[in-house]
């Protein structure tokens, strides 16, 4: 009896062939391998269906040459594995009578691999219940929500208008704003231009200090 097969090309894309049958032999031809070196069962996965119970196989080389590694994300726990060339899934339904091989398709095996990493979202089904929930906000008074965003006034959301008539409270009396000293160069400007003034008067009083006592030696020689 001839099953479907997947196979997983290095490039990750997805080929279905079919095969008479699931030992390594017959599989490692279908990946179009020549050595069986390395290729064999590296996984097993179950999972429910539709009420039906499948458990997939995965059957891979672990080693091989450089740039043959295979691109394609498989589910866990082999998400982190590296594998070379191309991968070969198979699929059995696990019912009383035991398991039998079943074939794949790509519709199936992506109803798999979303079940194996936990379901994906859907996105339409979640936009849809964002645009019928309920704002909690819409049952808050407007006096407790500030002016332009609609946020709840408490500690860290205030008016734009708050915040500014605040800042002419605080201590510092320009703008709540307290400047050190040379903190914007302005301070230590004027220490330098109070410097060279204080200089500047100092040799303008020495040079009429030395004007005096010379007047008042050549008065005291010509008496």
């Amino acid at each position: 009896m001839s099953v479907d097969i997947l196979i997983i090309g290095k490039g990750g894309e997805i080929t279905v062939k079919a095969s008479s049958g699931f030992d390594e032999g017959c599989l490692l031809k279908k990946c179009g391998f020549k050595s069986a070196k390395g290729f064999e069962k590296q996984t097993e996965w179950s999972v429910k269906i539709s009420g039906t119970k499948y458990v997939v196989a995965l059957f891979a080389k672990t080693n091989g040459k450089a740039m043959t590694e295979n691109k394609y994300d498989f589910p866990p726990p082999v998400d982190n594995m590296l594998y070379f060339g191309n991968c070969a899934i198979v699929g059995y339904i696990k019912d009383s009578e035991g398991i039998i091989p079943a074939s794949l398709s790509c519709e199936l095996w992506d109803l798999i691999y979303a079940k194996l990493f936990g379901g994906f979202e859907d996105l339409d089904a979640t936009a849809a219940e964002d645009e019928n929930e309920i704002d909690e906000l819409d049952s808050v008074p407007a006096a407790q929500k500030t002016k332009n965003g609609g946020y709840l006034k408490d500690g860290f959301v205030v008016d734009s208008d708050e915040e500014v008539n605040e800042g002419f409270h605080d201590e510092g009396g320009e703008g709540g704003e307290d400047v050190e000293d040379g903190e914007d160069g302005e301070e230590e400007d004027e220490d330098e231009d109070e410097e060279c003034d204080s200089s500047e008067s100092a040799e303008n009083l020495g040079s009429e200090l030395s004007e005096e006592s010379y007047e008042t030696d050549s008065s005291e020689e010509t008496s």
